[in-house]
């Protein structure tokens, strides 16, 4: 089947984008895939929580700077540079351990690095593609997004923790070159142009647009699918480590396959959204539902395998509901003129979110244990079914009945 132009551009520009986002997430996921060598290596589980926590608030911090920031500048400079930056001071952590602030502040700016990508690579998608095709690209970098995990996973199994930190700022560094030289490339063949859509209205007034487009509903998804997507699976290596009792080389492992596995969620979460009637209301009620339900059955089954399998749907489930708000409602926010403002301040929220989580869930695995820390995840899940039940449908139906 012959693609026509603009679809030609959307593989170009989603490929691009695609494979810079998978090195920012083997990058993002690293320290979770250490963690277990670390803490036998002498680190504390709490001291690794702290760090995770600390860039978090830098990447949650940064994604609003950036956010705003990326509806201003080109795309091109704010993802080259944060692919760049993130690789140094990723490189330089692993090399200052010994001396722990140091070591969390650098940590941290890797975390602000990485924030300058996102918001603006979306803005780029939606503004240079036809909706269907932005849809289309977010959900490539969307599944790169989950298969950093994997990736991340796999080197931990066969390399040292600084050696994985090492590979991974090389790839950052490869792929700030490779970008730069194709976007460039692109601009000069009119594939990327910038500005193309300007805000309605400036100031305040922008808030009301954004009021209309549901921010509030989807502000809070974002809060509570960013607690699982990024703190639970966080912790998963040292929840099948400690609460399953394998060894840190078989949870590396198991963490390889599983977040494998939930690399998919992206292309199912779509895929049962349109056969849906493309009723995001509908697809995240459902996601939010199917967590809560594998989450108690997590709680419940004390067989390892099957624990774990409910653990990774679970967390599939609510990883689908965050798939619908990334490749499906930032992107149609393109008429607004305000998608990498938008977008920041989500995943603002989302990872202000789950760095709280981090520090909770650093103690609580101690103290209240691994079993009621998952009632915790359902329970959040819970939340969520109550935040997705589509309330202007139910009282268009009651005005009706009256």
């Amino acid at each position: 089947m012959k693609l026509s132009k603009n679809a030609k551009n959307a593989v170009y520009i989603g490929t691009l984008c695609s494979i810079s986002y998978l090195a920012v997430y083997i990058a993002r996921n690293i320290l979770s895939a250490v963690t277990p060598q670390m803490v036998e290596g002498g680190y504390t589980e709490a001291y690794i929580g702290s760090i995770s926590s600390l860039y978090f608030i830098f990447y949650a911090f940064g994604q609003l700077i950036n956010g705003a920031i990326g509806d201003k500048i080109k795309a091109k400079w704010m993802i080259c540079m944060g692919l760049f930056g993130a690789a140094i001071t990723n490189f330089v952590f692993s090399r200052i351990t010994l001396f722990p602030n140091a070591a969390m502040i650098v940590y941290g700016l890797t975390g602000f690095f990485l924030s300058m990508i996102y918001g603006p690579m979306t803005k780029v998608v939606s503004e240079n593609t036809e909706p269907i095709h932005a849809t289309r690209c977010s959900l490539g970098y969307t599944f790169a997004s989950f298969f950093g995990s994997p990736a991340a996973g796999l080197l931990a199994s066969f390399l040292a923790w600084q050696a994985v930190f090492a590979v991974s700022s090389a790839a950052l560094i490869g792929m700030s070159l490779v970008g730069f030289f194709f976007f460039t490339l692109f601009e000069r063949r009119g594939i990327v142009k910038y500005g193309q859509y300007k805000p309605e209205k400036k100031g305040a007034k922008n808030i009301g647009i954004l009021f209309k487009h549901q921010i509030v509903k989807f502000s809070l998804v974002s809060i509570l699918t960013g607690v699982v997507r990024t703190s639970v699976v966080f912790w998963l290596p040292t929840y099948i480590a400690q609460h399953l009792g394998f060894s840190p080389e078989a949870s590396a492992g198991i963490f390889t396959a599983a977040t494998l596995v939930i690399s998919f969620t992206a292309f199912i979460a779509v895929f049962i959204y349109e056969k849906l009637g493309h009723d995001i209301d509908k697809t995240i009620l459902l996601m939010f539902s199917s967590s809560t339900i594998f989450f108690l059955l997590t709680y419940f089954v004390s067989q390892p395998v099957f624990n774990i399998i409910c653990i990774v749907l679970a967390i599939m489930a609510s990883n689908g509901a965050a798939s619908m708000l990334w490749s499906r409602y930032c992107p149609s926010l393109r008429d607004t003129g305000m998608v990498s403002s938008a977008t920041g301040f989500l995943d603002f929220l989302s990872y202000m979110a789950a760095a709280t989580a981090n520090l909770i869930f650093a103690n609580a695995a101690t103290t209240i244990g691994w079993g009621a820390l998952i009632l915790v995840w359902a329970a959040l899940m819970v939340v969520g079914v109550i935040i997705a039940l589509p309330y202007d449908k139910m009282k268009g139906r009651k005005a009706k009945a009256e």
